[in-house]
């Protein structure tokens, strides 16, 4: 497996860019659905997110592109992020170029159900440090 993987919650990860020959290893250690929040051509050697939703398919992976500009989500983009978590089949496995933009834009999306210092802390676990006072003013308590 070329990237990480970092269990969040047994509902949620997230990993850096995949690769094609990801995709067969992820649905065989039980992932059903993968978010894709790059843009295609962010970088020459990153797979067409065409290419990986076709593997996913023949692997029976949903599949969601979201691609979002690393550090420029929108409103609109956590919406959409949270309508992937609600939507798609668990466990879900969200990645971006290093899984940076994946886990902020699923602390977004949590942070009217989630406590602050929870996501905080599960994203810590997973590797990624977050700001509590960013999630605060976004909703979290």
């Amino acid at each position: 497996m070329s990237a990480a993987v970092h269990r969040v919650t047994p509902a949620f990860g997230v990993a850096a860019q995949l690769q094609a020959d990801d995709i067969a290893a992820l649905a065989a250690q039980g992932w059903r659905s993968l978010v894709c929040n790059r843009p295609d051509g962010e970088a020459a050697d990153q797979p067409a997110s065409a290419e990986l939703a076709r593997v996913a398919a023949a692997h029976g992976l949903a599949w969601r592109h979201l691609p979002v500009v690393s550090g420029q989500w929108r409103d609109a983009d956590v919406a959409a992020f949270a309508e992937a978590l609600r939507t798609l089949p668990a466990p879900l496995l969200a990645f971006c170029r290093s899984g940076t933009r994946s886990i902020h834009l699923w602390a977004l999306a949590m942070a009217d159900s989630l406590e602050a210092g929870s996501i905080v802390r599960l994203a810590a676990d997973a590797g990624y440090p977050l700001d509590a006072a960013a999630l605060r003013r976004r909703g979290a308590s």
